[in-house]
């Protein structure tokens, strides 16, 4: 049976709450805001986004995801896992839904699992790598202004080491990084956003999507492209990773990296008042829309209408 077979098979008798308990079972490997993360076919991450109202769009979104990983990989320099798109519809689903498959990473070699085992040193280190790579995003960016842009989400979860030993304690030198979250590829074209910003609501609750575009919408599609707030996300990360005694550390690491930059007034300081400001808003925005799903999603049971979307339990911030 080919991917696209297995994976209309599981469309065709998903369970969105219970994933593993589908007709075809389903590992659950991660949550983003647009899409959920399954392990539908062995060895690979397929990211499931149930978003699109027509062929035509999932289509056009398609024809961007493939522009920006060839931007990312050929013109930026990232590493990317090899990946492919697949589309799916039918008649009697209320929404198209695609499928990204990536090779799966060793999930020990993930950012977030390193923290448990790394020291407070090669935890700087590791960041250090990220900002290498983030760097890039950003200088290729300042070579097109006006023309052509691309951004990313750093934050520590996204990043993979290639090659890492399971049983190591510490990082392998010659640290080579790789990208995993491109999902949502965020690209603009003459200073114009490509993705159809109308995608970042369509997994929120109707009624809520009138504030959301007039509240945060705009912060959302544009803070990755701000070299300055990319980096505090990152840092910021770390209480959400459960690890805010080395925030202090990583703000010196993180100013450090870039002295050269806030000499050529591109680049300001990031303060720990800021990060700690950033984190608890952007965790308040972020439980109270899950909340607000959660009962987005008992009001579609009570009305006997599927509510496609995985939602994950509660998150530990």
């Amino acid at each position: 049976m080919n991917e696209e077979q297995v994976l209309r098979n599981f469309e065709n008798g998903i369970n969105p709450r219970w994933p593993e308990r589908s007709a075809v079972p389903a590992k659950i490997l991660g949550y983003g805001e647009m899409s959920t993360v399954l392990e539908v076919i062995p060895g690979l991450a397929c990211k499931r986004l149930p978003m699109f109202h027509s062929e035509a769009e999932a289509a056009a979104y398609e024809d961007l995801y493939h522009e920006y990983i060839a931007l990312l990989e050929d013109q930026v320099g990232l590493r990317l896992p090899p990946s492919r798109v697949v589309r799916l519809a039918d008649p009697s689903w209320s929404q198209v839904v695609v499928y990204i498959l990536q090779e799966k990473v060793p999930p020990e070699a993930v950012g977030n699992r390193l923290l448990a085992r790394l020291s407070p040193q090669e935890t700087s280190r590791f960041v250090t790598a990220v900002l290498l790579e983030i760097k890039k995003v950003f200088d290729f960016n300042l070579a097109h202004p006006g023309q052509i842009e691309v951004a990313i989400d750093g934050q520590i979860s996204n990043w993979a080491v290639d090659g890492f030993d399971p049983n190591a304690r510490s990082l392998p030198d010659g640290l080579r990084l790789v990208y995993i979250d491109t999902s949502t590829p965020l690209l603009r074209r003459q200073s114009v956003e490509q993705q159809n910003p109308e995608l970042f609501l369509r997994s929120a609750p109707s009624f809520m999507r009138w504030i959301i575009r007039w509240l945060f919408l705009q912060d959302v599609i544009t803070r990755y492209y701000d070299l300055h707030k990319v980096a505090v996300d990152i840092v910021a990360n770390f209480y959400k990773e459960q690890r805010p005694e080395l925030i202090p550390g990583l703000i010196e690491t993180v100013n450090q990296f870039f002295a050269a930059e806030r000499a050529a007034g591109r680049f300001q300081p990031v303060t720990e008042a800021e990060v700690r400001s950033y984190y608890q808003e952007d965790a308040l925005t972020w439980r109270v829309y899950l909340a607000f799903r959660k009962i987005d999603r008992t009001l579609h049971r009570l009305i006997g209408k599927e509510y496609p979307y995985i939602l994950p339990g509660e998150i530990k911030r």
